[in-house]
């Protein structure tokens, strides 16, 4: 099946190109059009993957928060290099991100605890995120307890809950089409300063 050549995925700037796809996607998806999987591995290359909300973007990379002590945090504290996808089914499209990982700032961290719905704030203080619950009560225990600490919400945000921004290397775009004829381009980033790309078979 012949298709259009103005189809094609173009080999502007990536950049350009994701905050196009990001605002199509804030205005189709019914529900967290930032929610993207994080890719993270061991030392030994043992993979693991799940979802987190892509919590600010730019030329300088894509930021996500999370509690350091998580079994991502400790991941990321060995190996820090990570892939992302987006997938916004609304669209069929895909957007793939590799790159590494740095901490973003302690004002840029307390910015957005900040941000956050006080029950919100108080939910990450009280959980030792991905290490074993003796039953849920004693979650709930420590979450009333801050409340009671902290009515007005506004608890500190804990030293081991921060963010990363993730610089990347390689971001890849693919869209699906008719009778499985995707479209896929992947850019790189070269090591003399700029992006190159090419059209990947699907």
């Amino acid at each position: 099946m012949e298709q259009n050549p103005a189809d094609a995925i173009p080999s502007a700037d990536p950049f350009d190109l994701f905050e196009a796809w990001f605002a199509e996607a804030r205005g189709s998806e019914p529900n967290d059009p930032n929610a993207m999987a994080l890719a993270t591995a061991t030392p030994q290359g043992l993979p693991s993957v799940r979802m987190v909300l892509l919590k600010g973007h730019g030329r300088d990379g894509f930021v996500f928060y999370t509690n350091f002590e998580s079994r991502k945090g400790r991941e990321l504290a060995a190996n820090p290099n990570v892939a992302l996808l987006f997938h916004w089914k609304s669209l069929r499209r895909q957007i793939r991100i590799e790159g590494p990982i740095r901490q973003v700032t302690d004002a840029e961290a307390d910015a957005y605890f900040a941000s956050r719905h006080p029950q919100s704030r108080i939910g990450s203080a009280a959980s030792d995120q991905s290490r074993p619950l003796p039953s849920r009560e004693v979650y709930l225990d420590r979450v009333e307890a801050l409340e009671a600490q902290y009515p007005d919400g506004e608890v500190p945000r804990p030293a081991h809950w921060s963010g990363y921004r993730v610089t990347p290397t390689a971001m890849e775009f693919w869209q699906d089409r008719e009778f499985r004829l995707h479209e896929r381009r992947r850019f790189t980033f070269a090591a003399s300063g700029g992006w190159t790309s090419t059209l990947l078979y699907p």
